[in-house]
């Protein structure tokens, strides 16, 4: 217990250092389009990606950094799938950052510091771990977004996030220093013990869950905490919103696994009324808001509103009358939802920083008219993306929303099944703005005709992540399987 261990935290070290090298090396890069630093910081992501693939097919759990750090299989397939999102987001990003002169050494070096960032918060056993990687993803992704300082609303959507994130912070926080209060220790694996004894003052406990569930709901960007998600969705630069939009979430996956339940699962049936509370809330407001929407960034943020709430439904359905029996198909489902919805993500904004070109951002739902005529191929893997994203066979989509629906049901719970026909209800409200983006690309009249270019690399990643939605759709076992394995090797 007291060895540092530091064989389980290989990969995070690695990232580290390829960090400091990549900012360094950049300096002496001449070469405008950054070739050297681009391919420098792939190479990292591969060789990470790889090595959190390596531990997770060892399956063994361990705990590192004198029991602050645990290195498990949930933990390393997040950390593997945020590796791949960072990696597919630094493919789409490029022809579109040296168009707007951002395509700097900071945008890789911050990237890869976000994923560290990520990294420590996918395998933090302790509160304060928790919270230093929460700090380390959320600084870099504030200054990614402003990386546009002569840009007006790239910096306004900064500050918003800036302050907001810094709330989001403040109420985790806080959240954490009432758990800290009433059990005495700041190790989750502690706290458990502790919650499950009985000593501690339950109202205590009670409020610092509610601050801990704000704070994470926050950063997932769940109603009524969603404000922050449609300022900067639309106000960063588009391959900045990607960075902000995939990688991150499975964090807040991640940390809100770790300390609700990995931390407080005997305090289920409290937050787990919070969760129910916010998935509705999410739903609600994440559909129907984003059918008023023109701007298809912002359409895309009420919509990611929406999913996150979807997501919600299955952690809430974890714990039924005191049996933790439906947790891990709850929690599976719910994972599986999440790494879904990331793959659906990258490739929607894919298609839209391929559209977008020097001096014109592809922001609007009109900007993608008549995309049919210009580009079959484009327009139907922005098809297969939508259809995902509205949850309709036979693409991932519809696979991970049936996932969720059937951990909603098997509880048998008259209330659960009614939260699982209020979600089927929204989702029919939201797949009429997904149907219109489509009903836009291959009814209306182009506004321009020019032919789409992109480069070898974005072309095959494009084309590899719409095959991936329609494979997982067709085949969802395999991966289905891997999430389950990671939360069943929870806690052991």
């Amino acid at each position: 217990m007291n060895s540092f261990n530091w064989l389980a935290v290989y990969p995070e070290i690695i990232l580290l250092t390829m960090a400091c090298v990549v900012a360094l090396v950049d300096l002496w890069v001449t070469d405008p389009e950054r070739r050297p630093t681009y391919w420098l910081t792939q190479l990292t992501l591969v060789v990470v990606g790889a090595m959190h693939l390596s531990y997770f097919n060892a399956g063994e759990t361990q705990l590192a950094m004198q029991g602050m750090v645990v290195s498990d299989p949930m933990g390393h397939l997040l950390a593997f799938f945020a590796c791949l999102a960072t990696l597919v987001t630094l493919v789409y990003a490029r022809p579109y950052a040296a168009e707007r002169d951002i395509l700097k050494g900071e945008l890789f070096t911050l990237s890869l510091f976000s994923l560290l960032g990520i990294s420590v918060m996918l395998q933090a056993s302790n509160f304060l771990v928790i919270y230093l990687g929460l700090e380390l993803m959320s600084l870099s992704l504030y200054a990614l977004v402003a990386l546009r300082r002569d840009h007006v609303i790239s910096t306004e959507a900064a500050m918003k996030y800036f302050v907001l994130g810094a709330l989001a912070s403040g109420f985790l926080l806080y959240g954490l220093s009432m758990m800290y209060g009433a059990t005495g220790s700041l190790s989750i694996p502690e706290v458990l013990q502790v919650v499950t004894s009985g000593a501690p003052n339950k109202s205590v406990l009670i409020f610092g869950v509610v601050f801990i569930v704000a704070g994470l709901a926050f950063k997932l960007g769940a109603a009524p905490f969603h404000m922050w998600v449609p300022d900067v969705y639309q106000g960063a630069p588009t391959a900045v919103t990607l960075l902000i939009g995939a990688a991150p979430k499975l964090a807040a996956f991640a940390i809100t696994m770790r300390l609700l339940v990995e931390g407080m699962l005997p305090l289920a049936f409290d937050w787990q009324q919070m969760l129910l509370v916010l998935s509705v809330a999410s739903l609600v407001t994440g559909n129907l808001a984003a059918i008023a929407q023109t701007n298809l960034k912002r359409m895309l943020a009420y919509s990611t509103i929406a999913q996150m709430g979807f997501m919600l439904l299955a952690m809430a359905a974890g714990v039924i009358g005191g049996s933790s029996l439906p947790a891990t198909n709850a929690y599976s489902s719910a994972m599986f939802y999440l790494v879904v919805y990331v793959m659906t993500t990258l490739g929607s904004f894919g298609i839209i920083l391929l559209i977008s070109r020097q001096g014109h951002e592809a922001e609007e739902i009109a900007d993608l008219a008549g995309l049919a005529k210009r580009s079959p191929w484009y327009a139907a893997l922005m098809t297969l993306f939508m259809l995902s994203l509205a949850g309709i066979p036979p693409t991932a989509g519809f696979y991970a929303k049936l996932s969720v629906l059937q951990a909603l049901v098997a509880t048998g719970q008259s209330l659960y099944i009614g939260m699982a026909i209020a979600a089927v209800v929204m989702s029919l409200i939201g797949a009429y703005y997904y149907l219109r983006v489509i009903k836009t690309m291959f009814f209306d009249a182009p506004t321009d005709t020019a032919a789409l270019r992109a480069p070898a690399d974005m072309r095959a990643v494009l084309s590899i992540n719409g095959a991936a939605v329609l494979v997982f759709g067709l085949l969802p076992g395999g991966l289905m399987t891997l999430c389950a394995q990671a939360i069943k090797a929870l806690g052991h």
